[in-house]
């Protein structure tokens, strides 16, 4: 009986286009480039000159053995990285004209990718799949551009919302979550259950209360698909709840559509951006600082008998690097007290 449910719910939740509204070939120099088909909406234009250099198309492998394409386009003035999971019936075709403007309007890097069987990504569509999928995404984002999870914000939409919280979970330092028309699983879609089964696919419900950073939650008040109350059940049980936007009228398919989106949007990532003067005052030695035990400095020779040093992670104080990517925990910072002592190695529990 699980067994029957759960792939009635897996039948419900993936419709990939078909066929694809794009496809992949390689270059002369061995690039990935994008094709339109015959499928794309007459508006796709898709740029992929050979000296466009903001634009990426990837071909990444996951541990699950498909193949999926992602797109990365870049904005020179970002100061942090948005990776889109995209809902059930579309594929990176139809949402490359939305990844140019929230680029663009939100000052982000954008990463969107097609889950495994959509698009021209290989495989077949599951919910394993697209945990595989997000995962060998988020590290292509970690080796290939260098993109700790403190500069990154996670984007689901609908069915997106499935990876996104599979990923957020698992991080965190994440700097940010964003739930668009979010389920709180998948059969709770399907029928109005109180109890999470075994069988259940995308049970968000149990995986919202693992987030750590702030977690923005957009929902159509007239959703015929999710209901309203899937996005509001989802801000209530988040532990860093942002103000949630609620849009009159709003359906499932057209919140970008409506002014407030894109306001809203912008003004999380604005504060996302900013956050935090979080200072965190040491003592002048190797000790660790009782109001703060998670914090330790194993470079005794900058801390000791010196100013107190602050971790600062506003951009706009002269905050250094981490000094390790593969390890976002170690990281190099500037001390706040106007003389430009440099401490480094502070490890963050």
């Amino acid at each position: 009986m699980g067994c029957m449910f759960s792939h009635l719910a897996a039948k419900f939740a993936f419709f990939p286009p078909s066929p694809p509204t794009y496809g992949v070939k390689k270059r002369e120099d061995g690039k990935l480039t994008v094709v339109s088909t015959t499928a794309a909406p007459p508006s796709m234009a898709i740029s992929c000159s050979d000296d466009d250099n903001s634009f990426d198309v990837l071909m990444i492998d996951t541990k699950r053995g498909n193949k999926i394409v992602a797109f990365y386009l870049r904005n020179p003035y970002a100061r942090l990285t948005l990776l889109y999971s995209h809902g059930n019936a579309a594929d990176l075709g139809q949402l490359y004209d939305l990844f140019v403007q929230l680029k663009v309007n939100l000052r982000v890097n954008l990463m969107g990718y097609d889950y495994s069987g959509y698009g021209a990504s290989t495989g077949k569509p599951s919910e394993s799949n697209t945990y595989s999928d997000i995962e060998a995404v988020y590290e292509c984002l970690q080796t290939q551009y260098g993109v700790s999870q403190e500069d990154l914000i996670l984007y689901g939409q609908s069915v997106g919302s499935g990876p996104t919280l599979h990923l957020a979970a698992k991080l965190p330092r994440l700097r940010g979550v964003v739930l668009h028309s979010a389920i709180l699983s998948g059969l709770r879609v399907l029928c109005h259950v109180n109890f999470t089964f075994c069988f259940d696919i995308y049970k968000n419900i149990n995986k919202i209360r693992k987030v750590k950073c702030p977690v923005l939650v957009i929902h159509g008040t007239e959703d015929d698909v999710v209901n309203w109350l899937h996005g509001d059940g989802l801000w209530k049980m988040a532990k860093d709840p942002y103000d949630p936007l609620w849009i009159k009228g709003g359906g499932h398919c057209n919140l970008e559509l409506y002014p407030d989106y894109i306001r809203h949007l912008c003004k999380f990532i604005q504060e996302m951006e900013n956050i935090t003067t979080e200072i965190l005052y040491a003592a002048k030695s190797n000790a660790v600082n009782p109001n703060f035990p998670n914090v330790q400095f194993l470079n005794a020779a900058h801390a000791a008998g010196g100013p107190n040093v602050l971790r600062v992670l506003d951009p706009t104080v002269d905050t250094v690097a981490a000094s390790d990517r593969n390890d976002p925990a170690a990281v190099a910072c500037r001390a706040c007290n106007g003389d430009g002592v440099a401490v480094e190695n502070i490890v963050v529990g």
